[in-house]
C-alpha cells in the first residue's frame, strides 16, 4: 500500500518591506474582522437601516478579541513565564493567542458596547456570535500557513508534512500528521453557514434573544473538545493529563452556552418591554 500525504512547505511570510514581514497569520486576522464588519453592517442595516454604530462595535470587538486571546495564552498556557517576564504580554510578535480567551474578552466587548449604547447585552453577543465562527476557521487558516497547531501522527492520505515546522521536525518526521487546522476550520464554516441561516431565514435573533450565541459558542467549543483529542499538545505540561488544556477550558464554556441557549429559547432574555 502505498502511503499518500501532503509535503507542506510554504512560506509563512507573505511579503517582505525593508525589513518589516508580513506574514499570512496576520493577513488572515485581517480578512476575517473585514468579513465581519461586511456583516454586521448588513446585520445593522437590516435592523436599523444604518450602521453607524459599526466602527464602535468593531473596536469593542477587535480589542476585546486581541485583549482576551493574548492574555488568555499567558495565563492558560505558561502562567510562571509570564508572570516572572510581564513584559513579554506585550510582545505580540512571539505569537501565543488562545481562542478560549479571546471568547471570553469577546463577551465582555460585547457588554461594554451594549452598555455604552444602552442595548440589551444579547443584541451585540448574538450578532458577534454569527460572525465569529467564520473569523475563528479563517483564523485557523492562518495557523496552518504558519505550520503550528496540527494534530498527532496519521497515515491518512490527507495527512500533512509540516517541513517549516521546528516541532514536527523533532516530534513526528518522517511522519505526516493530522492538518487540525482544516478540520477546525471546516466545522466553524459549517456553524457559520447554519446560525447564518438561523439569522436570516428563521429571524431567530429578533424572536430568541440569547438563543444563537447560545448555540454558536456551544457548538464551537464541543468541536473544539473533540478536535483536540487528535491534536498536538500546545506546551509541556499536558503530557501527563487526561484532558489537555484546550478540553478543559472548552467544558465550562460548552455547558454556560448550553444553558443560555435553553434559556434563550424558552424566552428567558427577551426584553419586558416586548413581552
Amino acid at each position: 500500500m502505498i502511503n499518500l500525504f501532503v509535503t507542506w512547505d510554504l512560506d509563512p511570510v507573505f511579503f517582505s518591506i525593508f525589513g518589516f514581514e508580513i506574514r499570512y497569520y496576520s493577513l488572515m486576522w485581517m480578512i476575517a474582522f473585514i468579513f465581519c464588519a461586511l456583516i454586521m453592517s448588513k446585520m445593522m442595516k437590516r435592523e436599523w437601516g444604518d450602521d453607524k454604530l459599526l466602527d464602535s462595535a468593531f473596536m469593542y470587538s477587535l480589542l476585546g478579541t486581541i485583549i482576551g486571546a493574548r492574555l488568555g495564552h499567558c495565563l492558560f498556557y505558561d502562567p510562571a513565564f509570564y508572570f516572572t517576564h510581564p513584559i513579554q504580554i506585550l510582545n505580540l510578535r512571539a505569537g501565543g493567542l488562545a481562542s478560549h480567551g479571546g471568547t471570553l474578552g469577546l463577551i465582555i466587548g460585547a457588554w461594554l458596547f451594549a452598555r455604552k449604547n444602552k442595548l440589551p447585552f444579547f443584541w451585540p453577543l448574538d450578532r458577534i456570535a454569527i460572525v465569529a465562527p467564520m473569523a475563528g476557521g479563517i483564523i485557523r487558516i492562518g495557523n496552518l500557513f504558519n505550520s503550528e497547531i496540527f494534530g498527532t501522527a496519521t497515515d491518512l492520505s490527507w495527512g500533512f508534512k509540516f517541513l517549516r515546522s521546528r516541532e514536527w521536525q523533532v516530534n513526528f518526521a518522517p511522519d505526516a500528521c493530522h492538518p487540525t487546522q482544516i478540520y477546525e476550520a471546516l466545522i466553524y464554516f459549517v456553524i457559520f453557514a447554519f446560525v447564518c441561516y438561523l439569522y436570516f431565514g428563521k429571524d431567530l435573533a429578533r424572536k430568541k434573544p440569547g438563543a444563537i450565541s447560545g448555540l454558536s459558542i456551544a457548538l464551537i467549543f464541543i468541536g473544539r473538545f473533540f478536535i483536540e483529542t487528535i491534536k498536538n499538545v500546545q506546551g509541556p505540561f499536558e503530557e501527563g493529563l487526561t484532558l489537555n488544556m484546550g478540553q478543559i477550558l472548552s467544558i465550562p464554556l460548552v455547558l454556560i452556552f448550553t444553558v443560555i441557549f435553553i434559556m434563550g429559547m424558552r424566552g428567558y432574555f427577551i426584553p419586558k418591554k416586548n413581552k
